[in-house]
């Protein structure tokens, strides 16, 4: 017998068909483009094996901010005792907590002693930073926080070879502003769109915050603090401070944020939650509100990365805020068939009662004729 389908249910279900390919291609894409940001996960590569929830937070600073190197210890001291309100003592808090901090140094020429030269744009940094960049390395290593020299440089491919003619090149000396330093490692450049579009061409290379202050000893120190204000005269200005920490209560990291920097850097800071920022959730919520993230009337200046999240952000708003409609042809389909389905139910009402009525009893006769031929029953016998 060949069963033969209405036009409408067949339209319908390719309808549904199509809405559920477009949820799962959306889903895929919008996957794909949140994981190619790393440096937003860092809290769960930071999390391990713990049975606790980390959270990641971004704090950027204007140039006028004041936030320096010299405010880390009092800032560090602080979480702990935040962290104490939950029930996290220090003792227990040590090595729960990891931070990051750089600020950029701008245009520098850096040279070989042999003819290499190039120009590139450098980065002091400190803490943690290559942990929460999680950059690919070509060769070599990160310098770390805890090196007893701090005079290693990070730079990444393109500089390698304009200088050397090689990525193959950790160990070798390089010279910016005349301070020399090696080469600790040497890192590959990204390889997705958004971080592309916002690196630039410059070359890049990242140094520590004791070579900043050799190499750039004259910085004009201006925090924005006023003619009061004594000069510094080593490099020690934060633009980017990020961290890590247990979120034993929802939104704890962020709100600790607020209230150590909130009133002090009023108009100066802005915080990011990098945890969660491309959640489908939270990005299709974020589609009716895009203006608010494009437009901004502060001084703040953000890293590179934090400009290629943004894009990704704005893209996956769209991706995310489009898959929601995907799921308007499903949702109706389904309350059609509950409507169809009570409507049925409602002429055939003494029908399907009856029906219902046999099937019991001939499931009663069944169970009846079983018990029957049990041996040693009062039946049997």
């Amino acid at each position: 017998m060949r069963i033969r389908f209405k036009k409408r249910y067949i339209v319908i279900a390719a309808l549904n068909a199509v809405s559920l390919i477009g949820t799962a291609v959306l889903t895929a894409v919008g996957g794909s483009m949140a994981g190619s940001q790393s440096y937003n996960y860092a809290a769960e590569r930071w999390k391990g094996d713990s049975d606790l929830d980390y959270s990641q937070i971004s704090c950027f600073f204007s140039d006028d901010a004041g936030f320096s190197t010299d405010s880390l210890n009092s800032v560090k001291s602080q979480f702990l005792s935040e962290l104490e309100t939950v029930s996290i003592s220090p003792e227990e808090g040590i090595g729960l907590i990891t931070d990051a901090y750089s600020a950029p140094l701008g245009k520098e020429q850096v040279r070989t002693d042999g003819v290499g030269r190039s120009d590139a744009e450098v980065t002091a940094v400190g803490g943690d930073f290559f942990f929460f960049r999680d950059f690919r390395l070509e060769s070599g290593a990160f310098f770390r926080k805890d090196d007893v020299m701090q005079d290693g440089a990070v730079i990444d491919r393109t500089l390698a070879w304009n200088l050397y003619g090689s990525d193959d090149v950790a160990g070798m000396d390089i010279y910016i502003n005349d301070v020399k330093l090696y080469i600790a490692g040497v890192i590959d450049l990204p390889d997705n769109d958004a971080e592309e579009q916002c690196i630039g061409d410059t070359p890049r290379a990242y140094i520590s915050y004791e070579s900043a202050a050799l190499i750039a000893p004259e910085y004009d120190g201006d925090y924005g603090m006023g003619e009061d204000y004594s000069y510094t005269p080593s490099f020690r200005r934060i633009n980017c401070y990020e961290y890590v920490m247990p979120e034993k209560v929802s939104d704890f990291a962020e709100n600790c944020a607020d209230k150590i920097f909130g009133e002090a850097y009023d108009g100066k800071i802005d915080v990011v939650v990098n945890s969660g920022r491309f959640s489908p959730s939270k990005r299709a919520k974020a589609f009716k509100k895009l203006y608010k993230t494009a437009v901004r009337s502060d001084a703040v200046r953000y890293p590179y990365w934090e400009n290629a999240s943004r894009i990704v952000e704005f893209r996956l708003s769209y991706i995310y805020g489009l898959r929601k409609l995907t799921y308007v042809i499903p949702v109706l389909t389904a309350l059609w068939l509950v409507i169809k389905g009570w409507m049925f139910l409602r002429r055939n009402k003494s029908r399907i009662k009856d029906f219902a009525g046999r099937c019991a009893e001939k499931l009663r006769m069944k169970i009846k004729r079983r018990k029957n031929k049990v041996p040693g029953t009062a039946e049997s016998q």
